[in-house]
């Protein structure tokens, strides 16, 4: 409703009539307008014909006019909800048959297989929305596949607005990704705390000590799925093994690390793999960094043990104890014993 039509309204409400001759002299406007205004009156409820003279208008108060307006679109909303609430009351109906038969479930099974990618997501989404207490997350590799830290951030950051205590576990190659390190610095600030070590055994996302996410292995021509593991007793070791490697892990807060004892830590992981007899790629893949990278690791190992081969290298490390007391080779084909003779 614009000026003129609330000025003609209150025109006609003062002679209980509209006459739009009448209008649009008072209100100084061409009879057109006036039936525009009239027009608009009516389609608002505001103006209605007489009872016994259809010609003649007279003004409808407000509240009757929003009555008449709205009243049909009120029942449609009323008999929606009552339609909703409905179908709630049903489905809610089910929701103890649904707990105790999963339950039943749960106990006659201790895993399931998910091979679908996208039912998996929608598994993983859920709990991510139920987790009430604790997320714990092992995620192996180096740097995170484009845009992958960009979408967990807000995740992330509404499990922690909820209560959620989430630890994240990382290898120490991460900590020289920019996204990665951005991430972390984000969730660390609202609470979040991260580690990184030399290795990490597998992917595992375990939500509330209640269930766990493990990756499938073995898996050819398609994205791998995982399995859901929910035995009470499996899940308890998983969480066992993760603490167990959480306590060995070096706290991650960028921008405050101690980046010797962490290049030192990987030098020995590096030494240590090594000597078990693994070639650079594997060492590289175990290490979650590149190949290049790896291989220049052991360049510079080489060059601090002052060696020019594998060999010599591992005559040294042994003499030098680097390996610790578990490390003893015999006879003097030391760098053999320890798998750094192989090429």
């Amino acid at each position: 409703m614009d000026d003129a039509s609330a000025s003609a309204y209150q025109h006609a409400v003062l002679l209980g009539r509209f006459v739009r001759a009448e209008v649009a002299s008072a209100l100084g406007v061409t009879e057109q307008e006036a039936g525009r205004v009239e027009e608009a009156l009516t389609t608002l409820r505001l103006l209605r014909p007489m009872p016994g003279r259809p010609d003649e208008l007279v003004p409808v108060s407000p509240d009757a006019a929003a009555a008449d307006l709205v009243g049909p679109a009120e029942a449609e909303i009323r008999e929606m909800q009552q339609a909703v609430s409905s179908v709630k009351t049903q489905m809610l109906g089910l929701l103890p048959a649904y707990f105790e038969t999963r339950r039943r479930r749960n106990q006659a099974e201790a895993f399931d297989v998910i091979s679908d990618v996208g039912v998996l997501q929608s598994m993983l989404d859920e709990w991510g929305t139920r987790c009430r207490v604790e997320l714990l997350t092992s995620q192996p590799g180096g740097s995170r596949r484009p845009g992958a830290m960009e979408t967990a951030l807000p995740l992330t950051l509404d499990r922690l607005h909820r209560g959620v205590h989430v630890r994240h576990l990382y290898q120490h190659t991460v900590r020289s990704d920019l996204a990665t390190t951005d991430y972390v610095r984000a969730v660390t600030a609202e609470g979040a705390d991260v580690r990184t070590t030399d290795e990490l055994v597998d992917r595992m996302l375990i939500y509330d000590r209640e269930v766990a996410f493990l990756p499938e292995q073995h898996v050819e021509g398609r994205s791998p799925g995982a399995i859901v593991v929910r035995e009470p007793t499996l899940v308890a070791f998983l969480c066992k093994v993760y603490d167990h490697m959480w306590a060995g892990a070096a706290p991650f807060t960028p921008g405050e690390e101690d980046a010797t004892d962490i290049a030192d830590d990987l030098k020995r992981s590096i030494i240590r793999l090594m000597a078990q007899g693994h070639k650079d790629e594997m060492v590289a893949r175990r290490l979650g960094m590149s190949v290049r990278t790896c291989r220049r690791h052991i360049a510079r190992i080489m060059e601090e043990m002052e060696s020019t081969s594998r060999f010599q290298t591992g005559v040294n490390v042994a003499l030098y104890g680097l390996l610790g007391a578990d490390f003893s080779p015999s006879g003097a084909a030391a760098g053999e014993a320890a798998g750094l003779g192989t090429s």
